[in-house]
């Protein structure tokens, strides 16, 4: 039986965005967006309850309008967690953020890819890798999470920063491509 072009996007398989399924899905997603991204600034309850049909949220968490996603399922949050104005969360797959993430103005997070060879880009099909981020992670203004990076625990992001490889637990890093600044094991007080 062969898969889906839902289950090859999971898995990481290159795949076809303009299947039938998948765009239901995305406008579904953007519809929530829209109506998200609409409501009045004390519609708080309103904008909860639109998070709730369009993430998993595994706790408490503000999400800041403007907001987008593709499809919004393949995104969790854990407890805690806050998003400014302006992300953007390409979730072709899945992308897993623990407690207490704090993500700052315009920050994006990727997780779609479409192929280097430029003949191979024309065929229209399209991959994906999974982004987790880690407990206790503070993301600055404008940083980009590129697809398949894993940020550990305890974890400071410059603003601007781009971050093309996974990031230990305990450090602070930044940059364009972002590295690691030193590591914060010894600042605790």
């Amino acid at each position: 039986m062969s898969k889906s072009e839902k289950e090859k996007m999971l898995s990481g398989e290159y795949y076809f965005a303009d299947d039938q399924v998948l765009t239901a899905e995305r406008d579904h997603a953007r519809n929530l967006t829209f109506e998200f991204n609409n409501t009045k600034p004390g519609e708080k309850g309103k904008r909860w309850e639109i998070l709730k049909r369009l993430i998993n949220a595994k706790g408490s968490f503000v999400i800041e309008p403007p907001f987008y996603c593709d499809y919004g399922y393949n995104i969790t949050v854990g407890e805690n967690f806050y998003a400014n104005y302006g992300c953007i969360i390409l979730d072709v797959n899945k992308v897993i953020i623990g407690d207490n993430v704090l993500l700052g103005p315009n920050v994006q997070i990727y997780t779609a890819m479409h192929p280097t060879d430029p003949i191979e880009r024309l065929t229209g099909k399209e991959n994906s890798e999974p982004v987790t981020v880690g407990n206790n992670v503070w993301i600055g203004g404008g940083a980009i999470i590129c697809p398949g990076v894993r940020v550990g625990d305890n974890v400071t992001i410059g603003a601007g920063s781009v971050v093309t490889k996974d990031l230990p637990g305990n450090v602070i890093a930044a940059g364009n491509p972002c590295r690691v600044i030193k590591s914060i094991q010894n600042m605790r007080h």
